[in-house]
């Protein structure tokens, strides 16, 4: 009888031990998954920077911002609109378009040797152009230039620079308005590069410094 007392007392022993040690396992999971969802949460605050800033590199890409800085200085210009502008012609890569176009700001020959005779670049070659210092002086010279031509109208001034000031003299000039373009391309750009300044204005203020 004293044995199987003795084997019922061990298994009622056993039952109050039972629950005692399901809880303790029960909450060593509970920290392990607290501990595990800090990390997670602490891995994905130290990320989400670089996860920010890999976007923005790709959406609105910033490149030679000394250099734009330093023009907007000389010609009294909006860096963030020369920013733009570099945007919607070459996502600031060194390309040649299919109407001969060069560099990050897209000057076409002609206008390229216009501005070099304008401003004393006697020993300017097309080659120049491939060159991010030169390329922008010499954007930043035109878009300068088109702004004084329009009394200051940027829209006029950034649409003569997609289309020409032959076409934006005959739609309206120096009052012109976005409505008055009359090629949809030209809107188009003249629209994105007004919006892109705002966003280059509002994303890199401290890089462009403004």
């Amino acid at each position: 009888m004293r044995g199987r007392a003795g084997i019922a007392g061990s298994a009622r022993r056993a039952q109050r031990v039972r629950p005692v040690a399901r809880a303790r396992t029960g909450r060593r999971r509970v920290l392990g998954a607290v501990v595990v969802l800090g990390a997670l949460v602490a891995i994905g605050f130290a990320v989400r920077p670089m996860v920010d800033d890999a976007i923005k590199e790709f959406t609105l890409p910033l490149r030679h911002e000394d250099v734009i800085r330093q023009q907007a200085r000389d010609k009294n210009l909006d860096p963030a609109l020369i920013a733009a502008v570099i945007y919607r012609e070459s996502k600031f890569r060194d390309v040649t378009s299919d109407a001969g176009a060069k560099g990050m700001m897209q000057l076409l020959p002609d206008t390229a040797r216009f501005i070099a005779f304008k401003t004393g670049g006697t020993d300017f070659e097309l080659r120049d152009l491939a060159n991010p210092q030169v390329n922008i002086a010499y954007g930043s010279w035109y878009l300068r230039y088109l702004i004084d031509l329009y009394d200051g109208n940027k829209t006029a001034a950034i649409a003569a620079y997609n289309a020409g000031h032959q076409n934006v003299d005959r739609w309206g000039g120096k009052t012109l308005e976005l409505s008055d373009i009359r090629f949809p391309e030209t809107a188009d750009y003249t629209r994105d590069v007004l919006e892109k300044r705002d966003d280059y204005a509002r994303e890199y203020k401290s890089e462009l410094g403004l």
